[in-house]
């Protein structure tokens, strides 16, 4: 090789191995991230399973008339209730953004 042409050679090499270590580095997260994608699309799928378990237990509750009585239980157990309701909501919500 004419060192004229190695002139030229070297930086273009050196250029594609640092290409081929960036692409290597992008896949490897790319698995990653999809990996990630995966489990929290699980999660959602959780999260959407306690509600509507949770929603269904509010409403027969509400038609068992668990909530007319005016005893401090019955209000906690509602507000409990209606606070994982909405946690669920916000976790949904960002876990679909």
């Amino acid at each position: 090789m004419k060192p004229q042409h190695a002139v030229i050679i070297e930086p273009l090499k050196q250029k594609i191995e640092t290409l081929i270590s960036l692409h290597e580095r992008v896949l490897t997260e790319n698995r990653e991230l999809n990996t990630q994608v995966q489990t929290l699309s699980e999660e959602v799928n959780i999260y959407k399973k306690e509600k509507e378990e949770l929603e269904n237990k509010v409403q027969r509750l509400q038609m068992a008339g668990a909530f007319r009585s005016s005893s401090e239980d019955t209000k906690e157990a509602k507000k409990k209730i209606g606070k994982l309701i909405r946690e669920i909501d916000k976790c949904m919500t960002l876990l679909n953004r």
